[in-house]
């Protein structure tokens, strides 16, 4: 996933949107997050007048009565079986049903424990199976497993559909509800029941939570000295470990590049926009737009392996950054792109730490290629339509889709000719 990190809101300020149901809750019972402070609109919510019946602004009463918000709240606190109920859990559960009525599957509202293992994510290290997920058809789907990892070994697939977890049915749950789920103590174990193409029935895996480490970039020189750089993550170290493959490639002068982005669940825009620049240069990476923003990326250094033949490879499981990256070199004809086409993670969030601890992630624009092409739901299709073949790298661990970079590169690739059956010959 591809989003840009808010610095932290100093303690005087309020996001908007939590300012709206701050005032609702202190004006009816008394119940504060903080001292008065000012508010920050992230979000534009229209303005809000908030009385001790809970009225509101005259454009929102022909169809909201937050009367009912309070007959809720008092009812659930009153009636439900197990007492005392805390105020806390209510209101963070408020906040959370809020964001879940923009009805977008990265729009999400986290409590402060969640905020806390979400701003794991993008970290090197963690404790978990080793897998990127995401929704997908409004399935909880596996997008990549990570190399080596825990879900690798134990039979986790890109496009998977997770439907339980640990029995708990995934139909409505959010990816970050997943995560946390998933997750846990190292040496702990988690079970998943996946749907598959090919499955009659659900599969039911069994994964050991381990820390996961992850080097981002990985990269070696092969037969015709050909480079393949293999990035699983765009990660706080990926810039600086591509730069010390760039920095191989050139003082080996190699002949050709192969770009490995399959099962890369994407990350940095800022690390994408840097790995795109090393082709690019300092023309548009990419741009955003939504309903108040457009803005355009630049790529950041020269285009230092400009002119070395270069072909991407890509997959299901390529997502956001790995599609910003592949896109723009798709566009300017830098690279093929091999292999099939990619998630179609193309949306921007906005993620903004609270004074509290909590957090909000907010989608606020759609990633477009340098020649507009919308990437969001729709994918980056390949130049070279190479079905990966599992069972021949079971067998002897050929990977047919790199053999064919390897070839496009070459200049030896010979698309295969569609054959016409005797019947059907005139």
């Amino acid at each position: 996933m591809s989003f840009s990190k808010i610095k932290k809101i100093p303690t005087n300020v309020l996001v908007g949107l939590f300012c709206f149901l701050f005032l609702i809750v202190s004006f009816s019972g008394g119940y504060f997050i903080g001292e008065s402070q000012a508010a920050r609109k992230i979000v534009p919510i229209g303005e809000a007048r908030v009385t001790g019946q809970g009225s509101v602004s005259a454009a929102l009463a022909k169809d909201i009565d937050f009367k009912n918000f309070w007959d809720i709240w008092n009812l659930s606190k009153e009636k439900f079986y197990k007492q005392p109920v805390s105020d806390k859990d209510l209101y963070y559960g408020a906040l959370k049903g809020l964001v879940s009525g923009l009805h977008d599957p990265y729009s999400v509202y986290f409590d402060p424990e969640e905020a806390k293992k979400f701003n794991e994510d993008l970290s090197e290290s963690f404790v978990g199976i080793g897998a990127q997920i995401g929704i997908k058809d409004e399935r909880l789907t596996v997008i990549a497993p990570l190399d080596d990892s825990p879900a690798t070994k134990a039979g986790l697939q890109s496009g998977d559909w997770i439907v339980t977890i640990d029995g708990t049915e995934t139909s409505g749950m959010s990816v970050e509800e997943a995560v946390s789920k998933i997750r846990g103590e190292d040496g702990t174990s988690v079970t998943l029941q996946v749907s598959r193409k090919g499955l009659d029935v659900l599969k039911e895996i069994k994964i050991i939570r381990q820390k996961i480490t992850v080097d981002s970039v990985k990269w070696k020189i092969e037969d015709g000295n050909i480079m393949t750089i293999s990035i699983s993550t765009f990660n706080g170290d990926t810039s600086s470990l591509f730069s010390n493959a760039v920095q191989e490639a050139l003082s080996k002068n190699v002949k050709g590049i192969i770009l490995d982005l399959r099962g890369d669940p994407g990350g940095l825009l800022t690390a994408a926009v840097d790995v795109a620049s090393a082709w690019v240069g300092y023309d548009p990476v990419v741009s955003e737009k939504g309903k108040s923003v457009g803005n355009t990326f630049n790529g950041v250094t020269a285009p230092r392996l400009s002119g070395i033949p270069t072909v991407v490879l890509v997959d299901g499981g390529s997502a956001s950054a790995s599609e910003i990256v592949s896109g723009a070199l798709q566009d300017y004809a830098y690279a093929k792109l091999v292999g099939v086409k990619t998630f179609g993670k193309g949306s921007v969030q906005d993620y903004q730490d609270l004074p509290d601890g909590s957090a909000i992630k907010i989608t606020t624009a759609e990633w477009f290629t340098p020649k507009g092409r919308n990437i969001n739901k729709t994918g980056i299709e390949p130049d070279v339509n190479v079905v990966f073949d599992a069972e021949a790298y079971k067998k002897n661990q050929h990977d047919n889709q790199k053999q064919t970079a390897r070839d496009v590169l070459l200049g030896t690739y010979k698309p295969a000719v569609a054959t016409t059956s005797a019947a059907n010959k005139k």
